[in-house]
């Protein structure tokens, strides 16, 4: 089902004013849940048959790395408490869920650990695919950039015709800001979340032009004309500023970058 941009960011304040809220809110009536298995974290969204989300919960972790899992039972173990969370704020049983992977790499890397975890798997797409399918998009590309990978998508009247998937992402910045100001790698994280310290973005920049050259191979000769950012490296103040300059093209990014992946997952199942 293809929104606006509009609705796709009215419907992220909503998740974002959900996220993490462990008050009982009892639902009555169909659901459908989407599990974003990142780099630097976990997220499990609900929304309801109208894709209007009703529960949201986060965990920082590193269970997965360059779209390749590496403390499996840790990613099991934090997607059965984001279910057991979520089951208890709604007073639902959660059997099934859509989940997605990096382009370019095996998508059972993530229905395995939903399927160990006790769920159902109902829908499974590549991240920027996910996205590209919320907001019906044509000649535009999404580009995701998680903690250890950038993947894109170029669309063309809602279709995907081409996506890939580079090993770089958020994950580069941090260490850069963690060698920079002698914190740990959490600290670094917390450092780059701050909004409002234009010396992040500066010392950000040499990735994410790395980033603009992968994208700028990915989207050459198809007529891209618009580009969306997605995942949590874009909740960086500024990074839109950096990619219109390098590509040269309009740059979108949603009001909660964080979220647009989890909406977009769990949308994958509303009709």
């Amino acid at each position: 089902m293809g929104r606006s941009w509009q609705e796709v960011n009215i419907l992220l304040e909503e998740a974002d004013r959900v996220l993490n809220c462990e008050e009982s809110a009892p639902y009555d009536g169909p659901f459908h849940v989407g599990v974003d298995l990142g780099t630097a974290d976990v997220v499990l969204m609900v929304v309801d048959d109208r894709g209007r989300p009703v529960a949201a919960f986060l965990e920082w972790a590193q269970v997965v790395r360059d779209g390749v899992v590496v403390d499996f039972v840790g990613a099991v173990d934090i997607v059965r408490r984001l279910v057991q969370k979520a089951e208890a704020r709604l007073g639902v049983a959660i059997t099934s869920a859509s989940t997605s992977f990096p382009p370019g790499t095996d998508a059972r890397l993530s229905t395995n650990i939903l399927e160990t975890a006790g769920l159902d798997v109902v829908r499974v797409m590549d991240e920027p695919s996910c996205v590209g399918r919320l907001l019906s998009l044509d000649k535009a590309a999404v580009v995701d950039i998680g903690g250890g990978t950038t993947g894109t998508a170029v669309l063309s009247r809602g279709r995907v015709i081409f996506s890939g998937d580079e090993p770089t992402g958020g994950t580069h910045i941090t260490l850069v800001i963690a060698g920079r100001y002698g914190l740990s790698f959490h600290e670094a994280e917390e450092k780059k979340r701050v909004a409002g310290d234009p010396t992040i973005l500066d010392l950000a920049r040499p990735t994410l032009q790395r980033i603009c050259d992968i994208v700028s191979g990915h989207i050459a000769g198809h007529g891209v004309q618009e580009i969306i950012l997605s995942g949590g490296t874009c909740c960086l103040e500024g990074i839109e500023t950096v990619f219109a300059r390098e590509l040269g093209l309009p740059v979108k990014v949603p009001s909660r970058p964080l979220l647009l992946t989890p909406l977009a997952i769990a949308s994958l199942a509303v009709e």
